[in-house]
């Protein structure tokens, strides 16, 4: 069980340090509540914060229930979910131009005209507070490596272990504090679990630009 975010970040940044304290690291947040986390790390371990920032893409109709997730450019589908539910193509295409929109015009609330951190032959650790079915934290890898960083961390607090597992995979460390398998929310194993809102995020990110 984690205090709140502030925690597990201090936690996480402490399972890091070692290996990754005074590199050429870059810590990517994915926002919003991931941001709390990763600012922990990055402050801990002096490395510079960006962001990267998935979406779901949810489901006809109840888009609560995740189909995929995209960050850039292509989108990450659960092809098993779609064809049980028969989501037509067209759908996933409409949606995956939405979502992408949207990212846009976040990291522009977020971050303004700052530009992205390259990654080209750096060390990239990708931040979030804690995983479910892990498909934004795909979406955010695998537009992270498509700017070809020389090494792709994923570091999270908590997570169900078989989504852990499948991502193993996909990273070439993967770093999670807490993997349980019995698993309901992220929030479950954080005692204050607010919702981190836009304004708190504008404020952690000012003093890095």
């Amino acid at each position: 069980m984690f205090k709140d975010r502030v925690d597990a970040g201090r936690q996480l940044a402490k399972r890091l340090e070692g290996e990754y304290k005074d590199t050429d690291a870059v810590v990517l947040a994915i926002p919003r509540g991931g941001v709390v986390v990763a600012d922990e790390v990055a402050r801990a371990l002096n490395l510079k914060l960006d962001l990267i920032i998935p979406r779901k893409i949810g489901a006809p109709g109840n888009p609560e229930l995740a189909i995929g997730a995209v960050a850039v450019g292509r989108a990450m589908i659960n092809e098993p979910v779609v064809r049980e539910l028969g989501v037509p193509d067209s759908y996933i295409e409409s949606e995956t131009k939405r979502q992408l929109e949207e990212i846009a015009r976040r990291r522009r609330l977020y971050l303004g005209d700052r530009r992205a951190i390259p990654l080209r032959g750096r060390i990239a650790i990708i931040i979030d507070d804690g995983l479910a079915t892990g498909y934004t934290a795909l979406a955010a890898v695998d537009a992270v490596r498509q700017q070809n960083p020389r090494k792709t961390v994923l570091a999270v607090p908590v997570a169900p272990t078989d989504t852990c597992e499948r991502l193993k995979r996909e990273v070439d460390e993967i770093i999670c504090l807490e993997a349980h398998d019995l698993f309901f929310a992220v929030g479950q194993f954080y005692e204050e679990f607010s919702q981190t809102t836009d304004t708190e995020v504008i404020d952690i990110l000012k003093n890095y630009c």
